[in-house]
């Protein structure tokens, strides 16, 4: 029988039995007594082991096996749960998703899982000596970024890291160094090279770990990724001038070399980090120390063991949609220049035939937009599992609570927002929650409290995450962006806290004082940023030393179709997203004031800046200096607002929003393009380029 056509069936079927069995594994980790929920995991582990021996995939229907043999004895009361037992079952969990991961990518679900496989036999044997056996290590699925006995070791994160650098145009390099043999500090000189590179650019990753370097816990070489501006030859001739190093090798990496040198860290670290975006949700890293992670999340998730009511929904390909969404945006179009044709003929039947099929085509829209959203819980229950390894590692105590998981976002939002996500929860476990000694030094409770929260408001929906640590110095981050050069002297001073925090997503920008696996290389921030405002969103902080830190993401709902303001500037139209619109208005000559060099209108009680669309595009055929009374449109980016000047309002507008196309350099200022009714083409204005 051919069985590839269940294949997609299979792979969907797969990566939602191993979601359920991350939540229920975390579930159970909380109450290790409840055999009901050792029941629910047993039925989820027995379903999948006999969907892969259908398949005739082997290997993954063999250690599904062998996670059956273990919680059998725990189901039937033989065995207790204990650390040991629980990561070795979640390194199983990475494993099988690294198996349904490359079965996605045409391989034959294969792995090397013998050290697993000892494990879950030891545990059933009853010798494994309570987490003594290597499996019990931090069950932090990796990708192996190099061969050798100091291979580098890369999670999604990282690999995230290196791959957006690239793209924005840094130099990333693969760099190894060899001290010589007779050299008597080994520690020294390798601090010596760590201090030069970091002049430089940021380390990423290193094989051995600084900690283990500094501790000359190596023979004599290290390897390292590094992200800088030099060229390799210029870094690697100031490693050689160093003294008693023997040999450096720096090679520039491309996506291609990237991607070869770190095989297999897009399947193995997914279920590491859960950042990359998977055509089905796959599970991965989550969850903290003791997840009370969100009830309303665990409502949503399917049962594993399936569920006695008849289901109400279908899959459909991704793909389907897009085609049916790109259908729809040109029937827009057609309607927008029916209802223009229909008005210029003014006939009673035609107008009356058009105001119904665009009732029946707003109907349409709604009915599409609805079937492209999706829950953000999509997203955010790959988060639990991902908190939960990252506070294990840091010795943390970490209480990881999800809030409005129902809320639904456009999937190409929910696509994009997965790795800004990341960075922001890894910097509030590593970066904003204390030590547990420093909590209760501090009168805290030993556990801290990490909360993401979703909701709508408007057209946007917000995500925020807020953590109970010890907040944001305002001294400290003034201290260093002075350092670096990122802010002046005198302009220090009159910074707003808030802007001050706003300096922790300039690029290469880092408070930590030691660089560490998880975070302080001081790229994370600086690609969250870039990242949400892609997506036309904002971000923003809020701290106050002593009580915590919150981040907040703002997003619109649809990337698709927007509502707009159609303006008209000189011989030009474009559209203005009415997200971005606080009101229009009209203002005298007179209103407009110099203010240190900036053109400023007064505004409800305040002053705003004044920016003419006629001379930021060079527009010919309008200047507000020939007219007493110009329109403005008061647009916001955040908490802060500017004005723009217009020559005319042409009305309000359902528009489609048109990608310029990648032979056309990004334009500052402009997000993308539409087609009016008429034929015409009108740019869409990006409000935030415009506000700083």
């Amino acid at each position: 029988m051919d069985m590839n056509q269940y294949l997609s069936m299979f792979i969907d079927e797969s990566n939602d039995h191993l979601q359920s069995l991350n939540e229920k594994m975390l579930e159970l980790e909380s109450n290790p007594d409840d055999i009901s929920i050792v029941q629910v995991i047993f039925r989820s582990a027995h379903t999948l082991k006999g969907m892969a021996a259908t398949m005739g995939f082997e290997d993954l229907s063999s250690l599904t096996h062998q996670m059956e043999n273990v919680l059998d004895l725990v189901r039937n009361e033989k065995l207790k749960m204990q650390e040991f037992i629980f990561d070795t079952l979640f390194k199983s969990l990475d494993a099988l998703q690294m198996m349904v991961q490359d079965i996605t990518q045409g391989g034959e679900g294969k792995a090397d899982v013998s050290e697993i496989v000892a494990s879950l036999q030891s545990i059933v044997r009853g010798d494994f000596a309570g987490g003594g056996s290597s499996a019990a290590s931090k069950p932090a699925a990796t990708g192996t970024a190099a061969s050798g006995p100091s291979a580098i070791q890369l999670d999604q994160y990282q690999f995230s890291v290196l791959e957006q650098s690239i793209t924005e145009g840094h130099k990333v390099m693969y760099i190894d160094v060899a001290i010589r043999e007779d050299c008597q500090l080994k520690a020294a000189r390798a601090y010596l090279v760590f201090d030069l590179l970091e002049r430089y650019g940021e380390i990423v990753k290193s094989s051995p770990s600084v900690q283990d370097i500094e501790q000359e816990k190596f023979e004599r070489s290290f390897s390292l990724y590094y992200i800088t501006q030099k060229e390799a030859a210029e870094i690697q001739s100031m490693i050689l001038n160093l003294s008693e190093i023997d040999s450096a090798q720096v090679a520039p990496l491309d996506h291609e070399t990237l991607a070869q040198l770190t095989s297999g860290v897009k399947e193995t670290a997914a279920t590491a980090e859960a950042a990359a975006p998977a055509p089905t949700p796959s599970p991965s890293k989550e969850a903290p120390a003791k997840p009370t992670a969100s009830a309303e999340a665990k409502n949503n998730a399917r049962p594993a063991g399936g569920s006695s009511a008849p289901s109400r929904t279908i899959r459909v390909d991704i793909d389907r949609l897009d085609v049916l969404m790109n259908l729809l945006s040109e029937l827009l179009i057609d309607r927008a220049r029916l209802e223009q044709l229909a008005d210029e003929v003014k006939r009673g039947d035609l107008t009356e035939t058009v105001e119904h099929m665009s009732r029946v085509g707003s109907d349409l829209q709604n009915i599409v937009l609805k079937l492209r959203m999706v829950p953000v819980d999509t997203v955010f229950n790959r988060f639990p599992r991902m908190v939960r390894d990252l506070a294990k590692s840091l010795d943390k105590k970490i209480d990881l609570q999800i809030v409005g998981a129902e809320t639904e976002m456009d999937r190409t939002v929910i696509d994009e927002i997965g790795d800004p996500l990341v960075h922001l929860l890894r910097n509030a476990v590593d970066h904003g929650v204390e030590s547990t000694e420093e909590r209760i030094a501090a009168g805290k409770s030993e556990t801290g409290t990490v909360q993401l929260r979703a909701f709508h408001s408007g057209n946007h929906v917000f995500i925020e995450i807020e953590d109970d640590g010890h907040g944001i110095d305002r001294s400290k981050v003034l201290q260093k962006a002075l350092k670096n050069g990122v802010v002046k002297e005198s302009e220090a001073a009159s910074m707003t806290d808030e802007q001050v925090f706003m300096l922790l997503f300039a690029p290469g920008f880092s408070t930590a004082e030691v660089i560490s696996d998880i975070s302080g290389r001081g790229v994370g921030l600086d690609v969250v940023k870039s990242k949400i405002e892609s997506l036309s969103g904002v971000v923003s902080v809020e701290s106050k030393l002593g009580s915590g830190t919150k981040f907040s993401v703002q997003l619109p709902l649809t990337l698709s179709i927007i509502s707009a303001m159609l303006i008209k500037v000189g011989t030009e139209k474009y559209a203005i997203p009415l997200s971005s619109i606080v009101e229009t208005g009209l203002i005298r000559r007179d209103q407009v004031r110099e203010v240190h060099g900036y053109t400023m209108v007064a505004y409800r009680d305040t002053h705003i800046p004044l920016m003419s669309l006629a001379k930021l595009f060079d527009i010919p055929g309008f200047s507000e200096n020939d007219e007493e009374e110009t329109e403005i449109v008061v647009i916001r980016k955040g908490d802060r607002l500017a004005a723009l000047t217009v020559e005319d309002f042409i009305g309000q507008s359902e528009i489609v929003i048109k990608n310029l196309g990648k032979y056309l350099p990004s334009v500052q200022g402009v997000a993308g393009a539409t087609i009016l009714g008429d034929g015409q083409v009108a740019l869409i204005i990006d409000p935030n380029a415009f506000i700083k």
